[in-house]
């Protein structure tokens, strides 16, 4: 049950009728993974917190840089060279008690990741590598739990929704077959700071939705953004049944 502080809280959440009491308790019982502290990440733990999910575990090995500044709002300058968990979690507990949070400052690994991913309701990952979010990906597909997975870089972003539970659902390697380990990151090409912030702020409205059932998630498609002329699309992302993660027709079995 929600207490009274609560209540208050959360009340322009629960006023609204697609939403109201039932939803937020959804909320509270839920708990989520957050891949990635940055630019991305920031942001998704910030609006999961404040909007009142029950349980937030942070995943990054990573500690604070000067550069990360620009646009990794949980940090400042003070907390430069520490590991960006144990900030980010002082910040979401001071923003919102009613919280737990839970800190993860290793590396995500083949070794941990399925008991990571098995420990929660709901994956975000915002990471700026594909092999990570291709790790992310297949232990989501294995261990049955949904994923929200967004990116950006320079003036583009991008967000999808893939649902492990449902068997209409793709998943990251049905958009992304081939790996590409040589994929450009921020670090080497830049970002403008905004354009992150849009991708973790969707993200975790996506998040919201899939966890109380309000509203279309963004399920078997890919929403796309230029912030340099403010043109958006969403293109539909199907199935591959011969993914090699999600497939039910694996590319070895293939005739």
């Amino acid at each position: 049950m929600l207490s009274d502080d609560e209540l208050l809280r959360y009340s322009r959440q629960i006023m609204l009728p697609e939403f109201d009491v039932a939803a937020q308790e959804k909320l509270k019982r839920a708990r989520v993974m957050v891949v990635g502290l940055g630019g991305i990440g920031c942001p998704v733990a910030l609006y999961l917190a404040a909007a009142g999910v029950g349980e937030l575990l942070l995943v990054d090995f990573d500690t604070v840089d000067a550069s990360n500044l620009q646009r990794q709002v949980l940090f400042c300058a003070a907390d430069i060279g520490r590991l960006k968990t144990a900030v980010a979690a002082e910040r979401l507990r001071l923003q919102n008690p009613h919280v737990r949070i839970r800190e993860s400052g290793v590396l995500l690994s083949p070794d941990n990741a399925a008991e990571l991913v098995a420990s929660v309701d709901l994956v975000v990952d915002g990471c700026d590598n594909f092999a990570t979010r291709d790790l992310v990906n297949s232990a989501c597909v294995a261990g049955g739990r949904p994923l929200v997975s967004a990116a950006a870089i320079g003036f583009s972003a991008q967000l999808a929704v893939f649902d492990a539970r449902r068997p209409d659902s793709p998943c990251y390697r049905c958009l992304y077959p081939d790996v590409d380990e040589a994929a450009a990151a921020c670090a080497e090409s830049g970002v403008l700071a905004p354009v992150v912030g849009v991708a973790g702020t969707l993200a975790a409205t996506e998040a919201l939705k899939l966890l109380t059932g309000v509203g279309q998630p963004l399920v078997g498609r890919l929403w796309l953004w230029e912030a340099a002329n403010m043109a958006m699309r969403t293109l539909v992302v199907p199935r591959d049944a011969a993914c090699a993660v999600c497939g039910v027709q694996r590319p070895a079995e293939a005739h």
